[in-house]
């Protein structure tokens, strides 16, 4: 398996964008203050007719279990009525939450069963009323060619609370995936969670305020949190501009610099430069990746530093022979309003057994993946416009 399991960015057809026009936010009534879920390793305009006034509900915070799979992190949630439990890859450089469903026409294997829409009382296709085709299809095609294939619904989406009622989504537009193919996962789908209207954060609620964080441990149980339980503060916390742009869903940062041990590497005066958002923070990604021209100089400045024979595989990835971490120089990314984040060398460099390799690789596109944020505890909030990064053993 590659070491970047998943270098994602998405296109979507015609039809998923019409499908866009009636999706409308929806949460549990009135939704709790904040909550919490582990994770697997293996804002609304106005309140829906269906939320309930328990005080149980506005006690308790939602929470997720997230369970580490092949390089990504898996979130289980239930949906449908009964509900049926799902896991589905932690996506916040997604739009879509999408499971594979029956019938399916081809599908790639997972863990949990199938879920079978026809054995679920909530579940109802959407309707784009299209001359030809009433059903609201969609397709999303991810950049290493694994794609997903189905239809818009609305089903209920359940998930964990902290004051042990479940906190419960009806209506919530999903993807019911009958064609999927190319993941390398146990789990059934994803859970898109960018800033576009049909993700998970922005269907939960106003009283959620946009606000998620997560701490992705490299090899144990992690966490990911939902409004007040969110907020990322305390020693060490830094934060940085969260870059919303038109068109695009994804969390864009701000990247300064890259410094390779004392030898820091400017973006300015390379056309990687910019002000208004130069990287993409995607939860979704194994490895980071930088424009190759401005990552072809963070590459000469590791080349200077280590000593080890240099060694050379099909994926592109800069290896050098050694099992040792300590030849390697400290990664220390300077995000944009002094986000100084620096990085644990298993953060950065990854070995395949034969070599240790330096896990930011040359690509079209800017990302800042998941191994680069294990063990920070990582909050995102669309009221401040901020992304904030606390070390913490997660």
């Amino acid at each position: 398996m590659s070491f970047a399991t998943r270098m994602m960015s998405m296109t979507l057809s015609l039809q998923i964008l019409t499908a866009f026009l009636f999706i409308t936010a929806t949460a549990s009534s009135p939704p709790p203050s904040g909550f919490t879920m582990d994770l697997i390793q293996r804002r609304t305009n106005s309140p829906s007719s269906q939320r309930s006034n328990t005080d149980d509900q506005l006690r308790s915070s939602p929470y997720a279990d997230v369970v580490f799979d092949n390089y990504e992190y898996l979130m289980k949630l239930q949906i449908g009525t009964p509900p049926v439990e799902i896991e589905a890859i932690v996506d916040t450089g997604s739009d879509v939450i999408w499971t594979q469903c029956l019938p399916c026409l081809n599908c790639f294997n997972q863990s949990n069963p199938i879920f079978d829409p026809s054995k679920s009382s909530t579940y109802k296709e959407k309707q784009c009323n299209t001359p030809n085709d009433p059903s609201c299809d969609y397709e999303l095609t991810y950049a290493d060619q694994s794609y997903s294939k189905g239809s818009f619904a609305s089903e209920t989406v359940t998930i964990k609370s902290t004051s042990g009622q479940s906190y419960v989504m009806p209506e919530t537009v999903i993807g019911c995936s009958h064609n999927s193919s190319g993941f390398r996962t146990t789990g059934s789908g994803i859970v898109g969670l960018s800033w576009d209207r049909s993700s998970l954060i922005s269907q939960m609620g106003k009283n959620m305020h946009g606000a998620f964080s997560y701490c992705l441990s490299p090899g144990g149980a992690s966490k990911i949190n939902f409004g007040s339980n969110a907020i990322v503060s305390g020693n060490g916390t830094v934060s940085t501009p969260m870059f919303l742009k038109p068109g695009f869903g994804f969390y864009h940062l701000n990247l300064d610099a890259v410094s390779v041990g004392e030898t820091r590497v400017e973006t300015l005066g390379t056309p990687f430069h910019a002000v208004d958002g130069n990287m993409i923070i995607d939860s979704g990604s194994t490895a980071c990746s930088l424009p190759t021209s401005y990552c072809s100089l963070v590459w000469e400045a590791v080349e200077k530093l280590v000593t080890a024979e240099r060694v050379t595989y099909a994926d592109g990835l800069l290896c050098y022979k050694t099992n040792t971490m300590d030849v390697f120089p400290v990664i220390t990314m300077h995000f944009s309003g002094g986000a100084d984040l620096v990085l644990d060398k298993h953060n950065t460099y990854i070995s395949n057994g034969h070599a240790i390799c330096l896990l930011i690789l040359c690509k079209e596109e800017a990302l800042f993946g998941n191994t680069a944020q294990n063990n920070f505890l990582v909050g995102y909030d669309h009221s401040s416009r901020l992304i904030s990064f606390k070390p913490t053993d997660c």
